[in-house]
């Protein structure tokens, strides 16, 4: 594992609290580190430094040194080095913390701040808050409880501003609840490079819009609503649908692409209603694609499949283990993995191919890269399949090479993990010759012809890792029960092993993880259960000299971090 350098600390006073923290940190995010909560709504970890809202006003003081000789000016009654505090509060977000620094986050001066602000927030904001989107996560309302009056002195009439307004095809704007914060404005012009939002008119008539003529419909255009604090911003497609207090979250990744962003599945009573963002400084920051937020939505596809058929005819798990197994046996045998597959399938698809003495093939999916979470490798886990040594090179997107098997009769039978053999290349003609036996959680043009199919979960139904691009180890979890007539796909993989007249595995994920370790090396000393949510990441030596669809292999890094560096 790759140890990063470790930064440079300076010693701060925190409300009468030292703590050591990196240099160049920001008061807001020292206070954070020293347990305090500096309460703020412009700042954001991973976009510039606006210091519009004035809600992290702060007291701020630095040792007294004389002038001329730069001795220390000494307190004759504590026998300290004296602070001398600037006599106006100053803002966290803007302040990077120096050797000595000296703040207060709760004195009456902060306190007395904290309230102006808050209330001058409340003066137009709408009295919505039982049918607001944003309720259970929303700052305005949390810090008006932890920091505000507790009344309004305002008496007069509030401003009307535009509501349920489209500013694109995936996000609703509600203005008379927005606080100006700019960060949705800040997120569109430093990290997706689309600048379409800006403020118009001034003082309390000011109001998010677009660009005349332009529209946000970014493949990053719902980021603003996962970064907006109030509810000015929300999804179109989550909106209205479900409190966010009744929903589980779910750990998960987004299988898009190879770049392996961190996701939250949020989740009811096996339902799934959204999907947002997950922090990983070495992934993805704090941001997803918006293609990506859509994908639960293959839970319930119209062409999800529903039962194990053998010849077209329903059958139970048992019949078609039976029948896959008596086609495999027969020889002349081809198995083709996926690079959608987690890390353990691959493990167990390779094992099966073992057993059968036959060789492995997996398709490549590729696209094009959009330079920021969305690569040109489509499949999420290309590094799992050549780790378990599913493959040995980079896959192509064409089964060419199978396909000139079937044609010289030297495969007549191939057992496909979760692909589509035509989009993939071959031809109904090359499939006639052949016996197929597919596992697929959805139906596809070729388990319309195939002689057995196995129904099998998508990645919201079980649990497993992908290695991403950078070869990083990272895992999801079940965000929801399967469906009772698909089967997991490394129960189906066991039980074919098994029947083939392979060693199976013990069926839990811990002693998958141990057979893993012992046989590939890379995997050695570790397990599903101590891997960090951030990920593990593996040494890719042996895979450098490959040729990746995105070329080099970095993780994603924001303008505003790139600036600064």
């Amino acid at each position: 594992m790759i140890q990063p350098a470790q930064p440079e600390l300076v010693t701060v006073t925190i409300d009468g609290k030292e703590i050591a923290v990196p240099k160049g940190t920001n008061v807001i995010e020292a206070a954070r580190l020293a347990g305090t909560d500096v309460p703020h709504y412009c700042y954001h970890p991973k976009l510039s430094v606006a210091g519009n809202c004035r809600m992290c006003l702060i007291e701020l003081g630095m040792p007294m040194a004389d002038r001329a000789t730069h001795e220390p000016i000494m307190d004759p009654e504590t026998g300290k080095q004296k602070i001398g505090w600037i006599p106006h509060p100053q803002i966290g977000c803007a302040t990077n913390v120096v050797p000595g620094m000296q703040v207060k986050t709760q004195s009456p001066m902060v306190k007395e701040c904290r309230e102006g602000v808050m209330e001058f927030l409340l003066i137009n904001h709408p009295l919505d808050c039982p049918i607001c989107d944003q309720a259970g996560e929303c700052k305005l309302q949390e810090q008006a409880t932890g920091y505000g009056r507790g009344y309004s002195r305002f008496i007069e009439q509030k401003n009307v501003k535009p509501k349920r307004a489209q500013l694109g095809p995936r996000v609703t704007l509600d203005d008379e609840r927005c606080v100006l914060c700019s960060r949705c404005i800040r997120f569109c012009q430093e990290v997706a490079k689309d600048d379409v939002l800006g403020f118009v008119d001034r003082g309390s008539y000011s109001t998010l819009t677009c660009y005349p003529g332009k529209e946000l419909k970014n493949n990053y255009s719902l980021n603003t609503v996962d970064i907006c604090p109030v509810g000015a911003l929300t999804s179109t497609d989550f909106r209205f649908k479900m409190r966010v207090w009744f929903l589980k979250q779910t750990n998960s990744i987004d299988t898009e692409s190879s770049v392996g962003a961190n996701t939250v599945v949020w989740s009811r009573e096996g339902v799934i209603y959204r999907i947002t963002p997950r922090r990983n400084d070495e992934v993805n920051d704090t941001w997803m694609a918006d293609s990506g937020r859509i994908l639960y939505k293959q839970v319930q596809a119209d062409d999800r499949l529903h039962q194990s058929t053998v010849k077209g005819q329903p059958a139970t798990l048992a019949a078609v283990i039976a029948d896959a197994a008596k086609l495999a046996k027969a020889g002349h045998v081809a198995v083709v993995g996926s690079g959608r597959s987690s890390v353990e399938e691959q493990f167990l698809t390779k094992r099966l191919a073992t057993t059968l003495e036959t060789e492995t093939f997996v398709v490549g999916q590729t696209g094009e890269g959009d330079g920021l979470l969305i690569s040109a490798d489509r499949n999420p886990n290309t590094r799992g399949a050549l780790v378990t040594g599913l493959v040995a090179d980079v896959p192509t997107a064409q089964l060419d090479a199978l396909g000139a098997e079937i044609d010289a009769g030297r495969v007549k039978t191939i057992i496909s993990v979760g692909e589509d053999l035509i989009a993939a290349g071959l031809t109904p003609a090359q499939l006639d010759k052949v016996a197929l036996i597919i596992l697929s959680a959805h139906g596809t043009s070729t388990t319309a012809v195939a002689d057995v199919v196995i129904p099998t979960l998508t990645v919201f139904e079980k649990n497993g890792t992908f290695i991403n691009q950078q070869f990083r180890l990272q895992k999801f979890a079940q965000a929801i029960p399967g469906l009772t007539s698909a089967s997991n796909d490394l129960v189906v993989l066991d039980e074919l092993i098994a029947a083939v007249g392979g060693e199976a595995s013990e069926g839990d994920m811990k002693s998958l993880w141990k057979s893993m370790g012992a046989e590939i090396p890379v995997f050695a000393n570790i397990t599903y259960g101590n891997l960090p949510a951030t990920g593990l990441l593996l040494d890719s030596s042996a895979w450098d000299n490959l040729n990746f669809p995105e070329g080099e292999t970095l993780h994603f890094k924001p303008a505003a971090a790139e600036a600064s560096a």
